[in-house]
């Protein structure tokens, strides 16, 4: 049975896996009705695991690339840039979230360095101004993904300490 996903006050949408599963068949038909990708390129690490379930739905490629930040509110920086292969091929470049784009700009300009033949760009939850081609859920909620809910610390699994207000636990 689907749920639907926990609304936690002070504006936060806890994702479970069967949402997260459902956002990325969204997703997936959303980008299907007029684009079809090659190959699917998830930008590391959040956009890393809708970007491979994309691509199975798809049936096409999968690659990656990493994207990080070294500081909360810092810019992006480049960690690894995208594969040779998408040289010449129709592209779909997916993150998680989408705020101000920062982070998609900067992949979009490594991945067009490429020369792709086509490129555009898709996320699950559009959290920001940024207008990705594709996104399947828009909302102004801090997004707990399952996979970022907890951590390990001392052999324990443990709800993680930046989470835990915002969880209410």
């Amino acid at each position: 049975m689907r749920r639907a996903p926990t609304l936690v006050p002070r504006g936060t949408l806890v994702v479970d896996w069967a949402f997260f599963g459902e956002i990325c068949r969204a997703l997936a038909l959303r980008v299907a009705r007029d684009y079809q990708p090659e190959v699917v390129l998830g930008i590391a690490k959040a956009g890393v695991i809708p970007g491979a379930v994309v691509s199975s739905i798809l049936q096409c490629e999968f690659a990656s690339m990493a994207v990080t930040r070294r500081d909360e509110g810092a810019e992006p920086i480049l960690v690894a840039g995208p594969p040779a292969s998408i040289r010449g091929r129709r592209v779909l470049l997916v993150d998680e979230t989408c705020d101000s784009g920062n982070t998609m700009r900067l992949a979009l300009n490594e991945v067009r360095s490429l020369r792709p033949v086509e490129v555009r760009t898709a996320v699950s939850f559009r959290t920001g101004p940024y207008q990705p081609d594709y996104h399947a859920f828009e909302t102004e909620n801090f997004i707990i993904l399952p996979w970022d809910r907890e951590i390990i610390q001392n052999g324990e699994l443990v709800v993680r300490p930046d989470y835990v207000a915002r969880l209410g636990s």
